[in-house]
């Protein structure tokens, strides 16, 4: 592996958390949408 695919790689896999932490951000509100559609509060 050279330094620019390392380089590349740690690119990456700061793409793929960031992403990961919108898809769970977006759980979460899509979850508290049912709970307010479902009138369970």
């Amino acid at each position: 592996m050279t330094v620019s695919d390392a380089h590349k790689l740690k690119e990456l896999e700061a793409e793929n958390l960031r992403l990961k932490k919108i898809v769970a951000e977006q759980v979460l509100a899509i979850e508290g949408l049912k709970e307010i559609a479902t009138k369970k509060w």
